[in-house]
């Protein structure tokens, strides 16, 4: 009986951090869908060609994810133009973020002081 009671206890662990994880890749694309909404110029049309909710975001042009956790590593986010819209500060696993050659206007936003 000791043995599944362990089992049962790894098997709700198990399923705790993969609703943790499924949630967190969800916030994820929410932010990445708010950048999105905020865009008024994409003359390349990436983001209305490849930025869909029917494609994993780890596939979209200008993403990289990592490979253990399937969260948001990488944006390059260059020639477009529009606001930085506030959720991108929720990116916890963004390591590299290419904004060059951008017309962005207004303020950065507060939260993106928070990205390691």
């Amino acid at each position: 009986m000791g043995k599944n009671v362990i089992f049962t206890l790894f098997t709700i662990l198990y399923l705790f951090i993969y609703v943790v994880a499924s949630f967190n890749s969800s916030a994820d694309e929410y932010a990445l869908l708010v950048y999105k909404s905020k865009i008024t110029s994409d003359p390349n049309k990436i983001l209305v060609k490849n930025w869909s909710q029917g494609t994993s975001f780890c596939n979209w042009i200008g993403i990289t994810c990592g490979t253990k956790h399937q969260r948001v590593r990488g944006l390059n986010l260059a020639n477009m133009g529009g606001t930085i819209a506030k959720e991108i500060g929720g990116l916890s696993f963004l390591r590299s973020l290419i904004i060059s050659e951008n017309n962005f206007y207004g303020f950065i936003p507060d939260e993106m002081g928070k990205l390691s």
